[in-house]
């Protein structure tokens, strides 16, 4: 098994104890299609990494909500992330300029935004950057600083530099969770530091964020958001939840996403 898979299968091993609480040897054999001694060899590493607790016959996990990481966000809620990315891309003007925040649906309007002209677009994350490498008749600026290799994103003091010596238009931000009493949810402080600063260089902020993470609060960082943004989301979110923001008096769009296409297997 190649050295790409093998951490995949990690990850799944941490989201799963993660979720279930307590995950035996014979259960992630059988779900993960290896052998226990793989496996065992497995918990083994994530033990050595700090990341879980070996009890007997299996590992509780350290983190109650272990951080996914981009590649494995980029498959969840594909229909969602497009319809949103789609609204958001209708929004922008010719000659504006764009900032746009590392993350899955935000790589998903930088691909629609390939197809633009006369347009600046700064990016903290790589994924974007990979997508507009290529797009001849943008503007595309990278801001630089330390990457952080879960989130392929930009963090730090270079990046925080950049970002005072520029404004923008509009910004267009991910969340790991978003509340409306509390605002952007993320890892850590220097995520929510930066997200902050990145929202008070914009004109107008807009959070992407798929029904799924509405009301959610997966971490203990938080982003305090400016007076006025939108939050851009599908109709999956809960209408509770979406009432909270709406009763605070924050912008919503709810898109309308097709749904997820039927299994073949």
């Amino acid at each position: 098994m190649s050295r790409q898979r093998s951490w995949q299968r990690r990850d799944q091993i941490l989201q799963m104890a993660a979720h279930n609480g307590l995950a035996s040897v014979e259960e992630l054999s059988t779900k993960l299609g290896v052998t226990p001694s793989t496996i065992r060899r497995d918990l083994a590493l994530l033990t050595t990494q700090g990341k879980l607790a070996r009890t007997y016959g299996g590992a509780l996990s350290l983190e109650p909500h272990p951080e996914a990481s981009l590649r494995q966000r980029l498959g969840e809620a594909y229909a969602a992330k497009q319809a949103i990315a789609a609204w958001a891309a209708e929004q922008i003007v010719p000659g504006e300029s764009i900032l746009l925040d590392a993350g899955s649906t935000t790589a998903a309007l930088a691909q629609l935004l390939s197809g633009f002209s006369n347009l600046s677009v700064s990016l903290i994350g790589l994924t974007a950057l990979e997508v507009l490498a290529e797009a001849e008749r943008i503007e595309v600026v990278l801001l630089g600083g330390r990457l952080r290799t879960l989130s392929q994103s930009f963090v730090g003091p270079v990046t925080e530099s950049a970002l005072e010596r520029m404004s923008f238009d509009r910004a267009f931000m991910g969340a790991d969770g978003v509340r409306a009493d509390r605002g952007i949810n993320e890892k850590d402080l220097e995520q929510t530091r930066l997200k902050e600063l990145m929202m008070s260089r914009a004109d107008h902020t807009y959070v992407l964020a798929h029904g799924a993470k509405i009301g959610q609060a997966p971490f203990h960082a938080w982003a305090l958001m400016p007076s006025r943004w939108t939050l851009v989301t599908d109709s999956s979110a809960p209408t509770d939840e979406v009432a909270r923001f709406r009763d605070r008096g924050i912008s919503v769009v709810v898109v309308d996403a097709p749904p997820p296409a039927p299994s073949m297997l």
